[in-house]
């Protein structure tokens, strides 16, 4: 298993739909994702097995810390499975393309357990400012 690695760019099509890389597809290991927002601007998609261990986190948190549960739940109720179809395409809800600001183009990353959907030139935004912060732990990492 390599995870989710690379980055691609697809048109959006008039329905929401966008393509899941055949890359992405195969590593998940089956057919069904769950798609929300945790952290803005992007949209992260979860294969099952891994949303099932996020799933564990967020139910423990929720028992853990009383006060947490309107959190939890925002997250969760925005939250949707989705399936690709015979093309590879997921259907974004316009809810999700609203709240992370997707148009016409979506840039597709791999995040190791997880893809991230971003719009391109936020993602570029944001990721010209970095974080300097990593550097200092990069060889923790890398060697």
């Amino acid at each position: 298993m390599t995870g989710f690695l690379g980055r691609f760019e697809f048109q959006m099509d008039e329905k929401g739909r966008v393509s899941l890389p055949s890359a992405f597809r195969r590593e998940a290991s089956g057919d069904r994702f769950v798609l929300l927002q945790w952290r803005a601007p992007a949209l992260t998609l979860f294969p099952a097995a891994s949303w099932a261990a996020t799933q564990e986190r967020l139910l423990a948190f929720r028992r853990n810390q009383p006060e947490a549960w309107g959190d939890v739940l925002a997250i969760t109720s925005s939250a949707v499975e989705v399936s690709p179809d015979k093309q590879g395409r997921i259907l974004i809800p316009a809810w999700l393309k609203e709240a992370a600001g997707l148009d016409d183009k979506v840039l597709l990353l791999g995040n190791i357990d997880r893809v991230e959907l971003w719009e391109p030139e936020e993602f570029e935004r944001v990721s010209r400012t970095g974080s300097a912060e990593f550097e200092k732990f990069s060889n923790q990492i890398f060697g």
